[in-house]
C-alpha cells in the first residue's frame, strides 16, 4: 500500500490492553515489544481497566514511548468496566449510558498528557502527521465511537504535500461502520481500530459470535478490506484496507476467552509496485 520505491514500514498495533495494576506478566509482555523495534505505534484503545492502572500504564509502554505513535481513547479509557449480565453482549447495541461525570472516571486526560509529552500524537477527533524515514504518514483519527463521542475532523487545508511519500491511516477504536465508511471517504489508505476483542468467545470452525459493535463478525479481527474484499482480491478495486487487533485484554469482570488468543499486531507495510 505504500508509494512505489518506498521501503517496507513496520506498524506495531496495539488494542484493549484493559490493564488492571497486578498483571505483571501483561506490563513485562508489552514492555519486550520494544524488541520488535517497530517503525511506529498505534493504540487503539482501551487502556485501563482500574482507576490506580495508571502509573503501570505507563512503565509497560515506556520502552515504546521513544517510537513514533498515535492513539485515541476507547470507553474504559474515560471509564472504569462494572459488571453487568453477559448475556448482554448478544444484544443489537450492548452499551451501557455514562456520563462524564461518572464517579468511576478513569485518567484519561493524564493519559493523553503522558502520551502526548513524549512524542505520540494524539488523534482525538483530529489530524496530525508523522515522519518516519522519508514517508510522510497522514493521520486522522476519532473518540470512541462507542461512546457516540465521534465527531470527524474537518478535511486538512491544502498545502500539506511536500512531495514526498505519503501513507494515509485510519484510526479508532470501536469499527462502528459510519466511522469506517468516513475514513474510506477520507482516502485512508489503511484504518486500524480495536474492540471487538475478537469476538473474545469464538466458536471453531465458525468464528466470532458477536463484535460488540455494527460490524459484520466476518471482520472481527485480523486483516480485510472495507467495505469489500481486501484490495489485494478479486473485486477489491474500490475498497481500503482494514485491520482489527483482537486485543490484548478482557474487563476484569469477564476474564475469559475462548478460541479468541490476546494479541498484539506487528505489521509489515510494503510498497506497491510500479506501473
Amino acid at each position: 500500500m505504500l508509494p512505489p520505491g518506498t521501503r517496507d514500514v513496520t506498524v506495531l498495533h496495539l488494542s484493549d490492553l484493559h490493564l488492571t495494576p497486578s498483571q505483571d506478566a501483561k506490563i513485562a509482555w508489552v514492555r519486550s515489544l520494544a524488541d520488535l523495534r517497530p517503525d511506529v505505534v498505534i493504540d487503539t484503545g482501551d487502556n485501563m481497566a482500574h482507576r490506580h492502572a495508571l502509573a503501570p500504564l505507563l512503565h509497560a509502554l515506556e520502552p515504546l514511548r521513544s517510537t513514533p505513535g498515535a492513539f485515541v481513547m476507547g470507553s474504559n479509557d474515560y471509564y472504569a468496566p462494572l459488571p453487568k449480565n453477559p448475556a448482554r453482549y448478544l444484544l443489537p447495541d450492548a452499551r451501557s449510558l455514562r456520563r462524564r461525570n461518572d464517579p468511576d472516571s478513569l485518567p484519561a486526560g493524564e493519559l493523553a498528557t503522558a502520551l502526548t509529552g513524549t512524542g505520540w500524537k494524539d488523534l482525538t477527533n483530529r489530524r496530525d502527521h508523522l515522519d518516519v524515514g522519508g514517508l510522510r504518514i497522514e493521520l486522522v483519527g476519532v473518540d470512541d465511537p462507542h461512546l457516540d463521542r465521534d465527531e470527524f475532523p474537518s478535511p486538512a487545508a491544502p498545502g500539506g504535500d511536500d512531495g514526498r511519500p505519503t501513507l494515509r491511516l485510519g484510526v479508532t477504536h470501536a469499527p462502528y461502520v459510519r466511522v469506517l465508511d468516513q475514513m474510506r471517504a477520507d482516502r485512508s489508505d489503511l484504518i486500524l481500530a480495536g474492540h471487538t476483542h475478537g469476538g473474545q468467545l469464538c466458536v471453531p470452525g465458525f468464528g466470532a459470535l458477536v463484535t460488540n459493535c455494527d460490524l459484520d463478525r466476518g471482520r472481527a479481527k485480523g486483516l480485510h478490506g472495507w467495505p469489500g474484499p481486501r484490495p489485494d482480491a478479486v473485486g477489491g478495486a474500490g475498497s481500503t484496507w482494514l485491520h482489527v487487533c483482537a486485543g490484548l485484554g478482557t474487563s476484569p469482570y469477564a476474564p475469559v476467552r475462548f478460541a479468541c488468543r490476546p494479541e498484539a499486531s506487528l505489521l509489515t507495510l510494503t510498497a506497491r509496485p510500479a506501473v
